[in-house]
Parts: structure tokens; sequence; C-alpha cells
């Protein structure tokens, strides 16, 4: 990997330095250099160029440095779809077809994608760097297989063995154009990243919700809350790619309009047609000047332009008629989207399951606290019945204890029996709030 980061970061001149150290040295004449120039507007503009990954059809990548205006003239793009894969901004993951190019942006992928090359912003995170040695990878295998599979072709031709024509022609039906080989790996490590980050918040999910509901603390409900902000977050990302995998499958348009390889190959058959057409009206001009005037071989002006006009018609059938069959023939792209659309969907599922087990705690904790709330108060409740009893001895003794003389002050036994028919009150009086709580189900006894 660190072999991969030295030789796609590109190295810093050196005419840099010097201008750096040089740029403020006052020359013999005693003026600075550069005076007179507008030095911010070339610093603005030299803030323009960016390094970008670029690898092409065989697999080979080399590192360029282009601004936005060349990268908008090279791909044909409006300048909001470079806005997209500008790594100062956040966009949500977008995946836009246009007339030479496709934009991708999937998570920490963002890159062009045309017929013939992938260019990828040059970044120093893992999964670009994946992104791109996978993709050299897969490229460099398909050119293999393809020269094995023709050279096979050919050498069974010779033999004349029907049987294995057969095989070798049906050998790769799964062949995918260059545009969508790229795309494939962009969105397998999309997911592949998405899956990955779903895993780890389940294996650090799951413990935590259990040892919160058999310990609820300040600790594990602050963990959980951190644990549930990430959740959202990861779920509204899963959420988005997978509703753009979605309407692009929705829109065969949008589809069509992603077969690079193909516009590109009708475009070239229509530049060789007009090329065609323009040699064989200068050839019909040369023959008309050199040869002979004839009434009898030269065709009239009318029946020239008939033919030129037929010619044109036709190729101009022949384009969109293509282009209507690439409409019709989506089912390489269509299939391709769909295994990544179950892909992406299975991750949302497992991050919508582990949602509701988040739910369903926050639920049994809420049904804990409430529990414990209603023993609470029965507590209390209790606690009241009997401070109401404690307090009859206590209006007994401030009865017998005010200032006036009775016989029953003579009597030895009187202070026991005041004990004991004040208990017995109080009991019954207890034994009947008892009751009444019991029979309104105020507290389970």
């Amino acid at each position: 990997m660190a072999d991969l980061k030295e030789r796609l970061l590109p190295s810093k001149p050196a005419s840099a330095l010097n201008l750096r150290d040089s740029s403020y040295r006052p020359s013999a004449s005693g003026r600075l250099p550069f005076q007179g120039v507008d030095v911010s507007g070339l610093k603005k503009r030299g803030q323009g160029l960016r390094s970008w990954i670029r690898v092409d059809v065989s697999g080979n990548s080399q590192v360029i440095e282009v601004d936005k205006f060349t990268m908008m003239r090279r791909c044909d793009l409006p300048a909001r779809d470079l806005r997209l894969l500008d790594p100062l901004f956040v966009y949500p993951s977008t995946i836009l077809g246009r007339e030479k190019a496709i934009v991708v942006n999937l998570e920490q992928i963002r890159c062009i994608i045309t017929a013939d090359e992938v260019l990828l912003l040059n970044s120093l995170d893992s999964y670009v760097l994946q992104y791109v040695v996978e993709l050299q990878r897969r490229l460099q295998a398909a050119g293999v297989g393809e020269v094995w599979q023709s050279e096979g072709h050919e050498v069974h031709r010779r033999r004349g063995s029907r049987n294995f024509d057969n095989m070798f022609a049906n050998s790769s039906p799964d062949y995918l154009p260059f545009e969508f080989r790229a795309l494939e790996v962009a969105l397998e490590a999309a997911c592949t990243f998405l899956d990955s980050q779903a895993a780890e918040l389940e294996i650090e999910a799951y413990p935590l919700l259990d040892e919160l509901t058999s310990k609820i603390s300040t600790l594990n409900l602050e963990r959980v809350r951190r644990l549930k902000s990430r959740l959202v977050a990861l779920t509204r990302r899963v959420q988005k790619v997978r509703d753009e995998i979605e309407q692009l499958m929705d829109d065969d348009g949008d589809m069509a309009e992603m077969y690079l390889t193909e516009k590109k190959r009708r475009m070239e058959s229509s530049f060789y047609g007009e090329q065609s057409l323009i040699g064989y009206r200068s050839n019909d001009g040369a023959l008309s000047v050199s040869a002979p005037v004839s009434p009898i071989s030269s065709p009239p002006d009318n029946r020239r332009l008939d033919k030129s006009l037929s010619i044109a018609r036709s190729r101009h059938e022949s384009v969109r008629s293509s282009s209507e069959d690439a409409t019709e023939n989506i089912e390489e792209l269509e299939m391709l989207l769909e295994a990544y659309f179950v892909v992406i969907d299975s991750t949302l599922n497992k991050l919508t399951s582990l949602k509701e087990y988040i739910d369903d705690t926050e639920d049994f904790i809420n049904i804990q606290l409430d529990n414990v709330r209603n023993q609470l108060i029965q507590f209390e409740l209790l606690l009241t019945t009997a401070t109401f009893v404690v307090a009859i001895f206590g209006v007994v003794a401030g009865v017998f204890g005010m200032n006036f003389a009775i016989p029953m002050f003579d009597n030895p036994g009187a202070f026991k029996w005041v004990l004991i028919i004040t208990g017995v009150c109080g009991a019954i009086i207890f034994a009947t709030f008892l009751w009444f709580f019991k029979y309104r189900r105020l507290m389970p006894l």
C-alpha cells in the first residue's frame, strides 16, 4: 500500500521550491520581481489545479494535474457535476449519466467514468486506493481473458470444430463494456464499505444493549445515545444509495444514457459515414471536372442531391434505430444494478433490524422504570397510612395531657387500657385502609 501511495501521489516540482525562495528577492535594479503583476490572480488560478488518478482501458494508471475548466471540456460536463466531486462539499450519493461520461459520487469514491478512462480524485483514503487496485486487476484480467478467448476461437475455427466454436462464442455472456466494469467496482466498493460499517455497528450494539437491560446507568444510556446517532446517520447514507440505484433502475432513459461505448461507436460510425460522403462528393466533382461532359454518363444535379439526401437519411435512421435498440437492450446494466440493489437492501434491512432492537430495548427500559416508579408510589402510600395510624396515639396523648382532673387518673390500670384500646383502633383502621387499597387495585396484596 505504501508503494502504491508513492507511485500515485505526484512529486513536488523543484521549480515551486525555487520560486518560493526567489519570488520576493530584489533584483539588481532594486525592484521586486513580478512588480505590477496580479500575483493574487495567479495564485487563485494555480489553486484550481487538482490531482487526478487516470486509469485507462488496459488498467494502466497515472497521476495528472488538471484544472476544472479543462476537465469540463475533456468530459463535456457542466460545472455543477464537478461540484459533486469536490471534497470540500458534502453531497449525497449520486450516479449521473451524461452524454460522454458517468459522474459517480458514492461515499469515498468520487470519479468520472468515460468510454476510455476513469478519472478519480487523488486521495490518501485507503478505500480509494483499493478501488484503483481492484479496477486495475479486473481490467488486466479481462484483457488477458479476451486475448485467450480470441486465440482459442481462432484456433478452433481453423480446425473446423463447430461445437468448440459455439462453446467459445457463448463463453462470455457476462461481458460488460469498460464503463460498466468501472461502475461495478465503484458500486462494490461503496456497498462493501457500508456493509462493513453496519457489521461493526452490530458487533458494538448488541452487547451494549444487553448490558443496558441488565444495568441501567447514566454511562450506558450515554453510550446507547451515541450509538443511535451513528445508526441514524449510517441508515440515511445507505438509504440514499439504495434510492439512487432504484431510481436508475426505474428510468430506462437514464440507463440507456450510460452506454458510453455504444454511443462512442455510433458517433465514430457516423463520422466515418460523413467522411465517406465527403469523399464521394469530392471524387464525383473531380470526375466531372476532368472527364469530358457527356449528357448520357454524368447524372444531373438533382439525382446527385437525391443520392446524398438518401445517404444522410439512411445514416440518421440507422443512428436513431441503434439508439432505440440501446434503450430497449439495457438488460446488462439493469442486472448489474439489481445485483447491488439486493446487497444494499440487505444492509438496510440489517440497520432496520438493529433500530427495531434499540426501540424494543428502550421500551423495555421504560417498562422497568415505570415498574420501579409504581413500587415507589405503593411504598409511599403504605408509609402515609402507617403515619396516619401512629398519629392517633398523638391525638390520644394530647387529649389526656390537658390540665383537668378526672377519676380515671386515680385508677392504676387506666394507662394500660388506654394503650390497648388505642392500638386496637389503629390496627383496625390500618387493616381497613389495606382492604380499600386491595379493593380498588391500588397495590397487589
